[in-house]
């Protein structure tokens, strides 16, 4: 029994196309052809194919799937390696399924960034915008604290309401109160996270593009007033972090 190109295809649960990459990367000897000049597969052809499909779901990379298959075995190391994948991808795919859910509950715009979907009515849109930004920013240990940021955020839902809806033209005095309201949830997150004040370390792609398309986002997602009370309230919390590090020594001597 021979069969096509197609029908071993068929056979194997692949597709045609799938064959003949096989067949360019030299993973799958050229059958013989019939006197029409198409392909003929034998049963042989069909286990190396089957074989193949088999390494291949289980994560084995095509450049290791010759060595595996024509009687290498797989080193301990690296069948570690393809079960972290599995793990990984099994936990990609759980966190897809809440997602979907609270996206299909309406507790969450399926446009919104992943991972928030808890806070996405505390999140306005261009505080949501610039999460996005920050997943291609920040590695994956560093948005988590993000997530962990967003969800302990303890600025008064009135104070984040004044700060979205906030003129551009606004005044001195409003940037100023509106900054002193959320400079002690900035403190709290610079205390929790010392990393936010140098966060080379999770920047993969390098602090220079990651603070250019900060500046960038934060200048076209924020009015001039937004970015000032921003600024300012950053300023403030990290004033009060440096007078509190400044008077603990003093404090320690004086109870000596």
């Amino acid at each position: 029994m021979a069969w096509s190109t197609r029908e071993l295809a068929e056979l194997a649960g692949t597709t045609v196309n799938t064959v003949r990459h096989y067949h360019r990367l030299g993973l799958m000897a050229e059958p013989d052809r019939r006197y029409n000049g198409y392909k003929q597969y034998t049963a042989a052809d069909l286990v190396r194919l089957l074989r193949i499909r088999r390494l291949v779901d289980l994560g084995v990379p095509l450049s290791r799937v010759p060595d595996l298959i024509d009687g290498g075995t797989a080193g301990e190391r690296e069948l570690d390696d393809l079960d972290a994948e599995l793990q990984a991808g099994i936990e990609r795919l759980q966190r897809a399924r809440a997602d979907l859910a609270a996206i299909r509950s309406g507790q969450a715009p399926a446009s919104g960034p992943s991972g928030f979907e808890p806070y996405a009515d505390t999140l306005s849109d261009a505080d949501s915008s610039l999460i996005h930004v920050f997943g291609r920013l920040y590695d994956d240990e560093a948005m988590a604290d993000v997530r962990k940021m967003v969800g302990e955020d303890t600025t008064p839902p009135e104070v984040r309401a004044e700060i979205d809806a906030l003129a551009a033209d606004a005044g001195d005095e409003t940037v100023l109160r509106l900054a002193r309201a959320l400079a002690p949830s900035i403190e709290q997150s610079l205390r929790d996270y010392p990393w936010l004040s140098d966060p080379g370390d999770h920047l993969p792609r390098g602090e220079r593009v990651s603070q250019e398309t900060f500046v960038e986002a934060l200048q076209e997602l924020y009015n001039p007033a937004q970015i000032r009370v921003l600024e300012l309230a950053s300023h403030l919390a990290t004033e009060q972090i440096a007078a509190a590090q400044a008077s603990t020594p003093d404090e320690t001597a004086s109870g000596a």
